[in-house]
């Protein structure tokens, strides 16, 4: 067997020239989305990550508000940039680039967002509504992994229903939300939670259907413990260094599991453009229920 790649550049490609006709609607009606981003220091794949957003974002025609700190910003500066972006109405949406620098509490920068401005999905308001919700409508921004990973299966018609999810890694930005969105009711999975301190992985491993692997430990998943036909995301990402200095970025899942899972996606370039445009389509449907309300 040889896996069918869940090829997630192809699939954000599809979603952004939606997106762009959504936008320019929105445009139509007076009303231009944009995405603020805040990163605090100098950190190289930080850096790399808000650039590619802030492309994604110009792409399909959202404006850029970019904030920028020192690694040496307080706590209390890096709040007056959110409080600014809290009332700054050509602000549809923002983000803060985590990780944050070790002397900035993340709970008390994430707390202090407007939840109704949250682009990723990690306010703890957002987050509780997850929790709160196992059906319905989804009114809020959801985390933009979890959401691209759904998302991804969809775009190539992999049923969840039923199915036994194994999720690992518990991070607030994919494992513990992940958890959660596919264990609602128009997912309806089995969803199992394994960590760090799981002492039945590759049992656990060996029972999935679906498996969403998010620990950053390279290589961790191997051929030998999957079952055939599995499907696999793999999430993960880890930085390899060969004998000639030059890096590279590695997934939690050996490559040789492609010869028995049914499909998988590569990682780069399976779930990570998937999780920037999950990041547009949130600043999207932000800017659509505000045009929606203001209309009513």
């Amino acid at each position: 067997m040889t896996a069918l790649k869940l090829d997630g550049r192809a699939t954000a490609a599809q979603m952004k020239d939606d997106l762009a006709k959504r936008v320019s609607k929105l445009k139509d009606q007076g009303i231009t989305p944009g995405l603020g981003t805040v990163l605090v220091g100098t950190d190289p794949a930080s850096q790399s990550y808000v650039g590619a957003k802030i492309r994604d974002m110009e792409e399909v025609g959202i404006n850029s508000l970019h904030r920028e700190l020192p690694e040496s910003a307080s706590q209390d500066e890096v709040l007056e940039v959110i409080h600014e972006l809290n009332n700054n109405p050509e602000c549809t949406g923002y983000i803060v680039q985590l990780p944050l620098p070790k002397h900035i509490d993340t709970d008390t920068v994430l707390e202090a967002m407007d939840p109704a401005k949250d682009a990723d999905g990690l306010h703890p308001l957002n987050l509780g509504r997850l929790v709160a919700s196992a059906g319905g409508e989804i009114t809020w921004p959801l985390p933009c992994t979890p959401k691209g990973c759904l998302t991804l299966l969809r775009n190539y018609d992999i049923d969840t229903k039923g199915k036994t999810v194994l999720v690992i890694g518990r991070g607030i930005t994919i494992g513990r939300p992940a958890t959660l969105l596919f264990t609602r009711r128009d997912v309806n999975a089995t969803v199992i939670a394994a960590h760090t301190g799981t002492t039945n992985m590759e049992e656990l491993i060996g029972q999935a259907d679906i498996i969403i692997a998010a620990a950053g430990n390279a290589g961790m998943v191997t051929k030998d413990m999957v079952k055939d036909g599995v499907v696999i995301l793999d999430v993960g990402v880890s930085r390899e260094t060969n004998a000639e200095g030059k890096t590279r970025i590695v997934g939690d899942v050996a490559p040789d599991v492609a010869d028995v899972a049914s499909a998988m996606s590569p990682n780069p370039g399976g779930v990570g453009p998937m999780t920037r445009v999950e990041l547009v389509a949130n600043v999207v449907e932000i800017a659509e229920q505000q045009a929606a309300k203001a209309s009513s």
